[in-house]
């Protein structure tokens, strides 16, 4: 949704040839961020966060079920489920939509074909929304990682306890964990990867006056790619040869 809604907008500025700013309505310079690069500004805001607390959302559900299943079994309902995902993109919107309420303020950066939150060079009102995003982005982060990380263990638990000997039937619940156990911890390092580096530059900007729009476009680059890799990732791990490919490497190295 964030691709489809974002890219005509970018399109539209290369065909035309013209910045965010002057395409839309109520600016024609990079101090004065039109409605468009507003509007641009905070769906980026938007999309970065809410599939972050999406994906903390099924890490818990997870962790909860590896590691307490009589307590998942009890309390979480396909109710409560169907729910999250509306009451999470709302919280999100009402956190992302502070700048345009003055609390932070959108920034046109180069080339002119994206928006964002100004992360350097403002006051302290405006580089409060930045250092704040940063920090939930981190504490996101590191829940999502505490999550994976403990549902890897209890999924190498249940590997180990697994018999090793016999017909390939009782092998398969094995390999089953293991493919499982592989694939939780490479979406977990690529998540790590490409959000690091939005959370590093908002703080430098804030507490380093670092303004580096060359720095800040490689930060938000990382976070797209995330959201771009992470469904291919996930796809050929599912195919039939990659799993075997990483079967027949497990084997080797044990």
């Amino acid at each position: 949704l964030g691709k489809c809604l974002l890219s005509p907008i970018v399109l539209a500025a290369y065909a035309y040839n013209r910045s965010l700013s002057e395409l839309g309505p109520g600016g024609s310079m990079e101090s004065e961020p039109g409605v468009l690069c507003q509007l641009f500004a905070f769906l980026m805001a938007f999309f970065g966060l809410a599939p972050t607390l999406l994906l903390l959302a099924m890490a818990l559900e997870c962790w909860l079920s590896l590691g307490h299943p009589y307590f998942y079994r009890r309390h979480l309902t396909r109710r409560l489920g169907a729910t999250l995902g509306p009451a999470a993109g709302g919280l999100c919107a009402l956190f992302c939509a502070l700048p345009l309420l003055g609390f932070g303020v959108p920034m046109q950066y180069c080339p002119g074909t994206w928006c964002f939150i100004r992360m350097a060079g403002g006051s302290p009102r405006q580089l409060g929304f930045p250092v704040l995003y940063a920090s939930l982005m981190g504490l996101l982060v590191l829940a999502i990682g505490a999550c994976n990380v403990s549902s890897m263990r209890h999924l190498y638990s249940m590997a180990r306890r697994q018999p090793h000997r016999g017909p390939p039937a009782a092998a398969a619940p094995h390999m089953e964990e293991l493919d499982h156990l592989v694939l939780l911890g490479l979406m977990t390092v690529l998540f790590t990867i490409c959000s690091l580096p939005l959370i590093i530059r908002a703080y430098m900007g804030a507490f380093a006056a670092d303004f580096n729009e060359d720095a800040d476009l490689s930060a938000l680059r990382f976070l797209s790619v995330n959201s771009i890799v992470d469904p291919w990732v996930f796809i050929i791990f599912r195919t039939s040869v990659f799993r075997m490919f990483v079967r027949r490497v497990c084997r080797r190295l044990n």
